[in-house]
């Protein structure tokens, strides 16, 4: 069992910059590959990035490539999402998830869920 706690969201300005954390409990974080989505109002959760167990591979939407870096410290039991140039298209509730998956762009791949932060985007 994982469970997982996000932090860092707020409200920046368009053009500035977040880091959001994803905080894990359990042995077995380093295993998992792990992902953001982040669901606006309105509309569905959508993928953001995603990162392998080894933190070398990773993917990108590409609405946010460029502009987000995910990252993993295994010894932390700690992801990231840097999230720079920042638009008010952002704007959502910022989710990470964990899970064995094959295909890390689809949500249903994932077993566990954090309970989100909200990010907002000023214009």
């Amino acid at each position: 069992q994982v469970q997982l706690v996000e932090s860092g969201g707020g409200l920046v300005q368009a053009g500035g910059s977040l880091r959001t954390s994803c905080a894990a409990s359990g042995r077995t974080f380093s295993t998992y590959t792990m992902g953001w989505f982040r669901q606006a109002p309105g509309k569905e959760r959508e993928f953001v990035a995603a990162i392998r167990w080894s933190g070398s591979v990773t993917y990108y939407a590409d609405s946010v490539k460029g502009r987000f870096t995910i990252s993993r410290d295994n010894t932390k039991n700690t992801m990231y999402l840097q999230m720079n140039s920042l638009k008010p298209e952002d704007t959502a509730v910022y989710y990470c998830a964990a899970g064995y998956v094959s295909y890390p762009r689809r949500s249903q791949e994932y077993d566990y869920w954090g309970q989100g932060t909200q990010v907002t985007v000023s214009s």
